[in-house]
């Protein structure tokens, strides 16, 4: 079936150019611009996939989602309009999927959405394996293993949560432990499109994926930094 996005935010601009864009990917979509509609709506159908916006008047993006939390796992991404460390930590811990900053890339936000939609299916056993479409291999590097097809992470076989932008990151510097990756390599693998990105976007990803892994293991040092140069994954 078609998947269907809701899109919740007060600014209507965003609302019709991002409604057409993924439309004309093909996709469904349902559109609000109150925050208290959109969770009464979600209750009578709920869509595949929300993108919130986090400053809304009224129910913000945040009090969405919690009160969404209570009864679905409903896959949602946040956009917002600042880089803002403790929203994102805090969206993050309440069970958003991912963060876009605007202003953002619609081929970026599109690109997010059919990833977390690839990971949904292969946690539901409904994705399509074929010959033109195999299952991703795992990645198995000491005590990380990464499941690409499910969007799953252990280190020590203990689960690691991080984002679709978080585990593209990590997934690049897993795959050649030992290589250095720069941080436009980087940037190039997580925004692959035109919209522009400060390289410290990379540095601030690095940092709360060593958090998560750090939360598991404290001594969790295997992400390494070469000044000026940029990170790798080590080799156990």
């Amino acid at each position: 079936m078609t998947p269907e996005i809701a899109l919740v935010d007060d600014d209507r601009n965003i609302l019709t150019s991002v409604s057409i864009a993924l439309q004309a990917e093909g996709f469904v979509t349902r559109v609000y611009s109150d925050g208290a509609v959109a969770l009464r709506a979600f209750a009578d159908k709920e869509p595949d996939l929300g993108v919130f916006d986090i400053k809304m008047p009224a129910m913000d993006g945040m009090e969405l989602l919690r009160r969404l939390r209570e009864s679905s796992n409903m896959p949602v991404i946040f956009l917002t309009s600042k880089d803002d460390e403790l929203d994102e930590a805090l969206g993050l811990a309440m069970g958003a999927d991912d963060y876009i900053a605007k202003p953002f890339s619609q081929r970026l936000l599109i690109a997010r959405i059919r990833a977390i939609l690839r990971r949904q299916e292969f946690a539901r056993g409904t994705a399509v394996i074929s010959e033109g479409n195999p299952e991703p291999a795992l990645i198995e590097r000491g005590r990380l293993t990464m499941d690409p097809a499910r969007h799953k992470v252990t280190w020590d076989g203990r689960p690691v949560t991080l984002t679709v932008t978080e585990f593209m990151i990590l997934e690049a510097l897993a795959q050649r432990p030992g290589v250095v990756k720069s941080r436009n390599q980087l940037l190039d693998i997580a925004y692959s499109d035109d919209v522009f990105v400060d390289d410290r976007t990379i540095d601030s990803h690095i940092k709360r994926v060593r958090r998560k892994f750090r939360g598991v293991d404290p001594q969790f040092d295997m992400i390494e930094t070469l000044y000026g140069v940029g990170y790798r994954f080590g080799e156990e």
